[in-house]
């Protein structure tokens, strides 16, 4: 009964460490991937080895004592908290990074904010 606590709680902080590494390469993907000159080989690359990275990780936490399904859902309940994490914690806007997008022929929200909407 002990060995599997303790192989459930090791799981869930397993899968906690694993999310944390899975989203945290996938944040760092995409504040630097935007940038780059080749962006489809930074997602591609980074998306094999964060996915090899967790699945490993997974494969190992079947050999801890215990049921492999009651092993996994903990892991995985780990990883679900740091998806949550990531996202509560980790800063979501771009817009910084990217240059504003401007479209020809079109006035932009500062102008039809400003009232020349002379067109109506």
């Amino acid at each position: 009964m002990m060995d599997e606590t303790l192989s459930l709680a090791l799981s869930l902080v397993a899968g906690i460490l694993l999310g944390a590494i899975f989203f945290g390469g996938l944040w760092w993907t995409v504040r630097h991937g935007v940038l780059s000159a080749h962006p489809g080989l930074w997602f591609v690359g980074s998306m094999l080895l964060r996915i090899t990275v967790v699945m490993t990780g997974f494969y190992f936490l079947l050999g801890l004592p215990g049921d492999g399904w009651k092993i996994l859902l903990a892991g995985s309940l780990g990883f679900f908290m740091a998806r949550l994490a990531a996202t509560k914690f980790l800063p979501a806007p771009l817009h910084a990074l990217l240059p504003p997008i401007r479209h020809a022929g079109k006035p932009s929200a500062e102008k039809s904010a400003r009232g020349n909407n002379h067109a109506l």
